[in-house]
This record gives C-alpha cells, structure tokens and sequence, in this order.
C-alpha cells in the first residue's frame, strides 16, 4: 500500500518540473506507447507552392496547424483537421517534447497520417537539426508508417523534424485540397 504521505510531494515535485506522465494509445491501428505526445508539436515552415503549385484553395485545408498533434480528421470534403500540401508542396514539422528515433528492429518508426478522397505519394526526410537532410524514401498515402532503421538510423540517433514534399509527378494536379492532405506525424 503507498503511503499517500508520500506520493503527493513526489506528484508535486513531477508537476513542477514538468514532467508528463504518458499513457499508451492506439490511434487508427497503430500503437503509440507514449500517447499523444508522440506527435508533431510545431511548424517550422509550409510552402504550398514549392515546387510551383497549384496551392490548394479550400480554407478548411490550409491551415498547416492542421498537421500537429493526434490524428483528428473529421472527414468529408468539408472536415477540418488535415492541411493540403499543395500540387509539389512542402511542410516542415518539429517535435519538441520527444524525438525521432530508430527502434534497433525492423518494427516502424514514423507514421504519417495522409488522409482525404484521394491516395498521395509524398516524400519524406528527417532531420536532427532542421538543417542537414536524410531521406527515408516515400510514402504512398493513406496511414503509411517507414521503419527509419532500415535507412542505417538506431535509436542513439534523435531527429527532431519530420520534411514532407508532395510528389507532384503522381495523382491529382488540381482541385481545392491539391496534394497530400496531412492529418498527423507520429
């Protein structure tokens, strides 16, 4: 039995130093260990019109805040939460409370919540320091997840930003949400 003598300093002591206490979650399928806390925090830059565009037009889907934190989609070609890349679009995401790293298995590592009534392609890097870029391939849409071990990365190695590009050579060049519709990045 704990004395709760003891427990609430030691609570307290948590709280103030900020520590989060984090609870395992499944999120569309996939397990999170460290809950919500496991996803993007902020954005560093969105660009839908890197590679020329077109940028989508729909103001439910340009809002690159979209793309932080849990898988929260609402659906339909109204919902809210997802920002569209763009037709060749960039955004760079950062993870501020945790990192990137590998799993010293062949188990996945990063999963990019792509959602919406069309499947597209987009390329993926991962960084350290927002400056120097690692590729690890391509995701081809929908909830598709990238085992970054395979790419020569372990778990002593911290990424703290997450790279996608629109691949514009692939699906559609048009239309109010043009691009890869990103709901999240864990």
């Amino acid at each position: 039995m704990t004395n709760p003598r003891f427990l609430t300093p030691i609570l307290a002591i948590g709280a103030l130093a900020g520590i989060q206490l984090s609870q395992a979650v499944v999120y569309r399928g996939i397990d999170f260990p460290d809950g919500p806390v496991s996803f993007a925090d902020a954005v560093v830059s969105y660009d839908p019109l890197f590679d020329g565009g077109p940028a989508p037009t729909h103001p439910n889907f340009t809002d690159p805040d979209e793309a932080l934190g849990v898988p929260d989609y609402s659906g339909g070609g109204t919902g809210t939460g997802s920002v569209s890349l763009g037709d060749g679009g960039r955004i760079v995401l950062e993870f501020i409370d945790n990192f990137l790293t590998g799993s010293d298995d062949a188990g996945f590592d990063l999963h990019i919540f792509e959602v919406g009534p069309d499947v597209e392609d987009t390329f993926v890097d991962i960084s350290k320091d927002g400056s120097f870029w690692y590729s690890v391939g391509k995701v081809t849409g929908g909830i598709s997840s990238i085992d970054i071990d395979s790419f020569g990365f372990t778990s002593a190695d911290l990424f703290s930003f997450v790279r996608l590009t629109d691949d514009t050579l692939l699906d559609g060049q048009t239309g109010t949400t043009v691009g890869a519709d990103i709901d999240a990045v864990g």
